[in-house]
């Protein structure tokens, strides 16, 4: 009957319990007593196990069991590095403050003016890069999340590149950024910097292999019989060579070990198919700065900095206060002759700039189809093509005019 318990005496082998439960009815308690042969023992109870469940419901606690093994298995799986780049909003650096005691930016011999506002440059946090890989996780997150882009891998690190290639190329990107934001500022307030252009080396194959060398400072170009032009930086030079067809003789004048001498080239075509052509050489210029500037950073790297540190160094040397107090940032790659240019991750900057507490965004015009639709509440974005129009947009903020400086809307 349901309910009871059937008493069991064994005196064989334990064993023998295989060949008698079988026959016991299913759901009744058994009861287990020893036989004579094997002595006084305690009598043992085994709980019936009720029909018509799963297996895993017989088990003590199985269900608990599974629940555990699946989030085991579901947190693996989470963790599995996948091939995808993470960019998130960076910190964001007052390029007029200090970090401890050290200026961001500090000038020697020349008189500076202190600023109550800020001027802000913008970084971006990667993640997922060599060595440093991304799981599903993370790259569901930035799936979700506006302020996060994910993009493949190979977008932003190169399959052949390892992560010091990497961070050396970033860093020297950095330190070039650093001297052509000073020229432009240094020019833009009307100093005058001096240019050396030193031949780093021949491009092989090009025009001027075995014909220019190492160290020859180039001085004047002639186009075909046309008289020399004296070529006070790289941007005369490139100007120049951009107008020449490829096929053209010039004559390149050089200081070769402190003498002048002139050298035949014929110029090649463009690698780009552009109209104009190179001479095949690569340039390393020296310049000659009227006023010693030095700017100290550390753990950020890229070109997009520029436009915020040669803003930094105007607003240092300019009597006043252009920011009129408030929290200006920014970014944009910046040319020593002060063309502000396009850079990567502008979507991340503005979110970093609203968080860090910004009320004015400069932006790259050549990024404004990333900006539309992406602005964080509060934050006036204001796109920008040179230096000048970056300063003159910092002066009417200043002056509480910014409502009529153009948008990227």
């Amino acid at each position: 009957m349901r309910g009871q318990s059937l008493a069991l005496s064994l005196t064989a082998h334990p064993g023998t319990l295989r060949q008698v439960l079988p026959e016991v009815p299913h759901n009744r308690a058994v009861t287990i007593q020893p036989g004579p042969a094997v002595g006084a023992a305690p009598t043992r109870t085994f709980a019936p196990l009720p029909l018509g469940l799963a297996w895993w419901e017989r088990i003590p606690n199985a269900t608990a069991y599974l629940t555990l093994a699946t989030m085991v298995l579901l947190v693996g799986c989470l963790a599995i590095p996948a091939p995808y780049a993470v960019r998130l909003p960076g910190p964001t650096v007052d390029t007029l403050g200090s970090s401890g005691d050290t200026p961001l930016i500090s000038i020697e011999d020349e008189e500076t003016f202190p600023s109550d506002g800020e001027l802000r440059l913008t970084t971006v946090s990667v993640m997922g890069g060599p060595g440093y890989p991304v799981g599903v996780a993370q790259v569901l997150r930035g799936w979700w999340d506006d302020r996060i882009t994910v993009v493949p891998r190979e977008a932003v690190f190169p399959p052949d590149r390892t992560r010091e290639e990497v961070d050396q190329q970033s860093q020297a990107q950095m330190v070039s950024s650093q001297e052509n934001a000073t020229i432009a500022a240094l020019e833009a307030l009307d100093y005058t910097v001096g240019v050396t252009l030193v031949i780093a080396e021949t491009v092989p194959g090009g025009p001027a292999e075995a014909v220019v060398e190492k160290d020859d400072v180039i001085t004047s170009i002639a186009v075909g019989s046309g008289d020399a032009v004296p070529v006070g930086n790289l941007e005369d030079l490139t100007e120049i060579l951009q107008n020449t067809d490829a096929g053209t003789a010039v004559r390149l004048g050089v200081l070769r070990d402190g003498e002048p001498t002139e050298l035949e080239i014929v110029t090649g075509p463009r690698d780009d198919g552009e109209s104009g052509s190179v001479i095949g050489v690569l340039i390393d210029p020296e310049f000659a700065f009227p006023v010693q500037v030095d700017i100290e950073i550390s753990n950020i790297g890229g070109s997009s900095a520029g436009t915020m540190f040669a803003l930094g160094i105007m607003e240092l040397l300019t009597p006043g206060d252009a920011t009129g107090g408030h929290v200006i940032a920014g970014t944009g790659t910046m040319d020593a002759s002060g063309q502000v240019g396009p850079i990567g991750g502008i979507v991340q900057k503005l979110n970093g700039s609203a968080r860090d507490g910004a009320e004015y965004f400069l932006a790259p015009a050549s990024n404004c189809a990333e900006v539309v639709g992406n602005v964080p509440n509060g934050l006036q974005v204001i796109k920008v093509e040179t230096l000048d129009q970056a300063w003159e947009a910092v002066e009417a903020i200043g002056s509480g005019t910014a409502a009529d400086l153009p948008t990227c809307e």
